[in-house]
């Protein structure tokens, strides 16, 4: 039931950052009932958020208590929060940016000076589960902050973990990324070699994902939409490149030396210097290939065309 019908006043948020991620935050919110008023310095992205029937205002002073940060670095975190803090309207403030676990300890320290309380939220889902409500937050702070955030986490998620003091949600969502990104680069080369002996690279991959190697990048990316010529998967090489990056330092700030992760790096950086930052992920497996050119969007998108002809 909405806030309107049921006779209670309605909430109020300020969502900062309207890229795909958080204006679909936004109107996630809206739907569900919240007044949600967008802040972003770009004018494309006010303009889109105007299109879809959120109001946008100025960053000092966005509608309600509540705020939720979408933003583009943890750098810009640092910029806005204290901001946010002038007037003491920020009762709490969420952030769902993937940052860094130093940043978000410091802005909870910040914030609890002023009377309000910070939480790390940074989420997994992409554009389509920031847009249908069905992201997954990894969640960091004391447990009264989190409690104050439970009903705008409640909102926009499907589900969301409190995983422990400020910061812990960062370092569980770079490790997700990490993951994820050392899954595009091994399956691309398990899929090099499978074409480098002649096989057919979609059966056998078909093959591989009924065994104990599967994944959900060999399943969901590979199987369900690069080796179908899907080269728009929605998230971008530098922004791959730079959570794998932060991700390896953060590990290495605790007395890690992580062997594998550190050459996830290495190949994610060589996708970025060859494909620009703003190369779709989808595309950087046919960087990672060193026998043949099986992944090569263009020879990808021919191969499927060829199996719709033939059927």
């Amino acid at each position: 039931m909405s806030a309107s019908r049921s006779g209670a006043a309605q909430p109020r948020a300020g969502v900062l950052g309207l890229g795909n991620m958080g204006l679909g935050i936004a109107t996630t919110l809206a739907a569900a009932g919240w007044y949600v008023q967008g802040h972003d310095p770009d004018p494309r992205a006010r303009a889109a958020a105007r299109d879809h029937g959120v109001p946008v205002g100025e960053v000092a002073g966005p509608a309600g208590e509540v705020f939720v940060l979408s933003l583009p670095s943890a750098a810009v975190v640092r910029e806005v929060t204290p901001q946010l803090l002038k007037d003491g309207r920020a009762r709490v403030v969420i952030d769902t940016t993937t940052s860094d676990p130093r940043t978000s300890a410091d802005m909870a320290r910040l914030c609890a000076r002023a009377g309000a309380h910070f939480v790390d939220a940074p989420v997994s889902g992409g554009r389509t589960g920031a847009w249908s409500g069905r992201l997954t937050a990894f969640v960091g702070g004391d447990p009264a902050a989190v409690e104050a955030a439970a009903p705008v986490l409640d909102a926009f998620t499907a589900s969301w973990s409190h995983l422990g003091p400020a910061g812990s949600g960062n370092v569980v969502k770079l490790l997700n990324n990490l993951l994820c990104a050392a899954n595009m680069v091994a399956v691309a080369e398990a899929v090099d070699v499978l074409a480098a002996y002649g096989l057919d690279i979609r059966q056998s991959l078909a093959a591989l994902n009924t065994g104990s190697g599967r994944s959900a990048v060999s399943e969901g990316v590979f199987a369900g939409s690069i080796l179908k010529g899907e080269t728009r998967g929605g998230f971008a090489v530098g922004l791959m490149t730079r959570d794998v990056e932060l991700g390896v330092a953060t590990a290495r700030e605790r007395g890690a030396a992580p062997a594998v992760m550190t050459a996830v790096a290495g190949a994610w950086r060589q996708a970025l210097d060859r494909l620009g930052p703003s190369a779709d992920c989808n595309v950087a497996p046919s960087v990672f290939t060193t026998a043949t050119d099986c992944l090569d969007p263009e020879n990808l998108t021919s191969q499927a065309q060829r199996k719709e002809d033939d059927r």
